[in-house]
């Protein structure tokens, strides 16, 4: 296999594998409520990147006429199609099957530009094929589950009415149980019965409404039919009636674990760390409720993926002074100093914090984050002890800084392709600006109208390819250019030469 051909092949890995070993956290399609199913979805047959695009017959498929909004769903999402400068139409002429495949496979980007426009794929409001509305809009919702981002996809949620659909409502369930948020959730199950995802979840809302001996009747009789495992009734009864099970000592740890077996746990007094657990769990140690070092270790933790936004990571470094050191409060105390330094615009104590703060948002990968806040505080700090951070956390903030390499200067405001190169790396990302279409196959999907397929697939190779493999990094750029995503091509590529993402 050429590395064309194996690049082709790592863009349709799953993103998550059926196995783990010890140092693994939990796979992600383990711990929705019943609403993920555990058998990985099998690849698409990679796409050949050196191969004519031109076929030797046709078939003429069977062509089936659904009415726009048959579905009920209709077009779903939060960014307007003018606002995320994708197509509406980037899904219609894609098959249903290929489009769930292709996003359920989808690993998260290492660059916080590809997470971006991945995050903007996935809640976009676009028209999706006909008659895959719901699978579609259910691969969506999953996958940003998968990466963390809650409040996203509880936005998507939002946009409909989730109790039409039961697994829809699992959704629903699930992150309001992680986001604190679960009071409408069960108001809806207790209208809608037959929407519990489980006994358990229906057990749950009954006693969050107060209705303690509805909820112990309804697990006694699930008991008895045997529609309860062991574990489960022994955890519902300890919430239940703690008291009767004083002095046993705690449960074993869970097998599985799901958000409301979390949330169950630590009602008990037995709650799980967060730590080894898929990282949408981290949002449930980021309420009031949670001891300070817990909630800056989920927001570092949720900072390292993408997960979080620059404002509420700096929110909770700024939130109380250091109570201890090393760590986590030697992070807080550095960016703490930079912070008061730069509110007073003192240009000496900015130099004496730089470093330290710098260091500290390397060591979570929260440069990008750091930029986004202080990018413009830098602007002429032009103290040579500092000159290389200053630089760095200016072109990350999409900002012009004197010094760098011209590629960088160019990939900000001009020409890439018109400047010399000195690596391959720097050669791989001018030649995806030079104007030329990407490899045949890629460009197909574009000139077909399957613009979403081509971007999952061109972010999924530009990642792969940013270990070092040039003609990935060019197909991928070209992509990006094709499908009118320039912006964030650029920024990927500035990401590509600063951010050293590949451990």
């Amino acid at each position: 296999m050429n590395r064309h051909a194996a690049i082709a092949a790592v863009v349709l890995m799953p993103a998550t594998g059926l196995s783990q070993t010890a140092n693994e956290p939990l796979s992600a399609i383990d711990w929705l409520s019943q609403s993920v199913a555990i058998t990985a979805p099998a690849p698409l047959p990679p796409v050949p990147r050196d191969e004519p695009s031109v076929a030797s017959s046709i078939d003429v498929p069977q062509v089936t006429v659904t009415p726009l909004g048959a579905s009920g769903f209709g077009a779903v999402g939060v960014l307007a199609p003018r606002i995320s400068g994708l197509p509406a139409d980037m899904w219609q002429a894609s098959t249903g099957d290929d489009v769930t495949t292709l996003i359920n496979a989808q690993a998260a980007p290492g660059l916080p530009a590809l997470h971006g426009l991945l995050s903007a794929l996935l809640l976009t409001r676009a028209e999706a094929p006909a008659g895959a509305e719901l699978p579609v809009l259910v691969a969506r919702i999953d996958k940003l589950l998968d990466l963390a981002l809650l409040p996203q996809a509880q936005a998507l949620i939002d946009t409909l009415d989730a109790t039409r659909d039961p697994a829809l409502f699992r959704r629903w369930f699930d992150v309001a149980l992680l986001t604190g948020s679960e009071d409408d959730a069960c108001r809806a199950m207790q209208a809608s019965p037959s929407l519990a995802p489980t006994v358990s979840a229906r057990v749950f809302c009954l006693a969050r409404a107060g209705d303690w001996s509805a909820a112990a009747l309804t697990v006694n009789t699930n008991a008895a039919l045997g529609d309860l495992d062991a574990d489960e009734e022994l955890l519902l009864s300890r919430f239940l009636d703690p008291e009767l099970f004083e002095g046993k000592g705690p449960m074993a740890a869970p097998d599985r674990i799901s958000p409301l077996v979390f949330r169950l746990r630590g009602a008990i007094g037995e709650g799980l760390s967060t730590a080894r657990l898929p990282l949408a769990f981290a949002y449930a140690d980021l309420g009031d409720t949670v001891g300070l070092k817990t909630r800056l270790d989920a927001a570092e933790r949720l900072a390292m993926h993408n997960a979080l936004p620059a404002a509420s990571l700096s929110n909770l470094y700024l939130a109380r002074t250091p109570s201890a050191s090393g760590g986590v409060w030697d992070r807080v105390d550095a960016f703490q100093e930079f912070h008061a330094a730069t509110r007073i615009a003192d240009r000496s104590a900015m130099v004496a914090t730089l470093p330290a703060a710098w260091d500290a948002m390397q060591a979570i990968r929260a440069e990008t984050l750091f930029a986004t806040l202080y990018a413009d505080d830098l602007d002429g700090l032009d103290d040579p002890k500092v000159s290389d951070i200053v630089r760095t956390v200016r072109h990350l903030g999409g900002q012009s800084a004197p010094g760098g390499s011209a590629l960088i200067q160019a990939l900000l405001s001009g020409d890439p392709a018109d400047v010399p190169t000195r690596t391959t790396v720097e050669a791989a990302i001018s030649a995806g600006f030079d104007g030329a279409p990407p490899s045949a196959q890629l460009d197909a999907l574009l000139q077909n109208g399957r613009t979403g397929e081509a971007l999952l697939r061109a972010i999924a190779i530009f990642d792969a390819g940013a270990a070092g493999d040039g003609p990935a990094i060019t197909d991928a750029l070209r992509v990006l250019r094709a499908a009118g995503q320039d912006k964030v091509a650029r920024q990927a590529a500035i990401e590509l030469l600063l951010l050293d993402r590949r451990t």
